[in-house]
């Protein structure tokens, strides 16, 4: 939540080096939909709160010993998938 807010100005907060090869993935990701470029952008920034929000709260889990019901190989396959059906929408 503290993060929230922050998420679409990934463009303009990273240092040179970090936006450079971020802006070309995430630029070749944003060109993938069939949809206007408000829509795809929109679905890039839901990309990383997808990403973010899966890995944080795995993370939280395992900290506090909750326990997480998918191995590492599957929780990256799963949410590989989530992820694309994100973008692909």
């Amino acid at each position: 939540a503290q993060l929230r807010g922050r998420f679409a100005a990934w463009r303009v907060e990273s240092d040179a080096a970090t936006t450079a090869h971020l802006a070309s993935i995430l630029d070749e990701v944003e060109s993938r939909p069939d949809a206007a470029l408000p829509v795809r952008r929109e679905r890039v920034i839901a990309l990383i709160m997808l990403l973010t929000a899966a890995v944080a709260e795995r993370a939280r889990r395992m900290e506090d010993g909750s326990g997480n019901d998918l191995s590492d190989d599957d929780f990256v396959n799963n949410l590989i998938d989530m992820c694309a059906a994100v973008v692909s929408a």
